[in-house]
């Protein structure tokens, strides 16, 4: 499964080392070269799981689809979405999500291991 592309509808046969990919980034991450540019590339339809040739050099749109099930494997890809949110009302509203309670007195110095009169008693 393809973690570059979410709705990869055909795997890609890499001409250089003629291993399987989702994608070309797949390749990129998986293998220490370059993938190797050519004029025929092999793909395998992920629905019908046959293996076909399409000549890139003369492709239009009638090759956008699987010659053996007519899957439409051109299609506009799905890539992740980094998506970060915070739970909780609208923080310029009720800020109280995001205050720290926990340090209230931190500066009081006989909390401190590094002052006071305590320290000094032990030490004298």
């Amino acid at each position: 499964m393809c973690k570059h592309v979410l709705n990869a509808q055909v795997a890609i046969r890499a001409p250089c080392c003629r291993k399987w990919y989702d994608c070309a980034e797949c390749h990129a991450d998986a293998s220490d070269h370059n993938l190797r540019k050519t004029n025929e590339m092999v793909f395998a339809c992920k629905k019908c799981k046959k293996v076909f040739r399409k000549d890139m050099s003369d492709f239009d749109d009638s090759d956008e689809y699987c010659p053996h099930c007519d899957n439409h494997f051109i299609i506009d890809a799905k890539t992740p979405q980094m998506a970060i949110g915070v739970e909780g009302e609208d923080a310029r509203v009720n800020s109280g999500l995001i205050k720290d309670d926990r340090v209230k007195g931190a500066h009081d110095p006989s909390r401190s291991i590094f002052g006071g009169s305590d320290l000094d008693h032990r030490l004298g």
